[in-house]
């Protein structure tokens, strides 16, 4: 099977308070996100990560990265520049890329860590993305919510577990459906 993920920021402690994530310490976050990870990826499945996988760990990446179950490409994200390094992307990793364009087998993707507003075949192709978490603030955020064809792989709005794609273009209709609403309401 072929998963999405992005925005892990395993070892981040701001990152449950910035983003509003349910858990009561970085250490329940990462047991909790690991625990998800195994439950859905076997060591057989590749999966696609979208950036930002570890972040500001107390930690060594090597901790988290033999965890993690499946075939591992990473797409490199703006945080993960602080702990990549030759030895564990060999070691770790299938693919390391800044922009992959990939086919789950019954659709086409452009990945990037960043949402592109145009991207190679944008009209035969999927833009998965990262980055912006559950932020409906950033400058890009009323292109995203109208398209049809961008979605956001990051963990904030997969309800913190990797994801087939069907299960990520689930997710986000709701997710969208659920800020215009709230969009709406605030106008009222």
């Amino acid at each position: 099977m072929v998963f999405f993920t992005s925005d892990l920021h395993f070892g981040h402690a701001n990152i449950i308070k910035h983003c509003n994530r349910p858990f009561s310490s970085v250490e329940e976050m990462d047991r909790t996100l690991i625990e998800n990870w195994n439950a859905r990826v076997s060591e057989g499945d590749n999966i696609y990560i979208l950036g930002d996988l570890i972040f500001k760990n107390t930690n060594s990446p090597e901790y988290y990265l033999k965890r993690l179950k499946g075939r591992k490409h990473l797409i490199i994200g703006n945080h993960d520049l602080s702990w990549i390094n030759d030895e564990l992307l060999k070691k770790y990793f299938v693919s390391v890329d800044n922009l992959l364009y990939m086919t789950t087998g019954k659709v086409q993707c452009t990945l990037c860590h960043y949402p592109m507003l145009l991207w190679p075949h944008h009209k035969k192709c999927y833009m998965v993305f990262g980055h912006i978490h559950n932020d409906t603030k950033t400058d890009c955020w009323d292109y995203i919510a109208k398209s049809e064809v961008m979605f956001n792989a990051g963990v904030d709005v997969n309800n913190y577990f990797p994801v087939t794609f069907d299960e990520m273009v689930a997710n986000n209709i709701e997710f969208k459906k659920k800020a215009l609403n709230s969009e709406n309401d605030e106008e009222i």
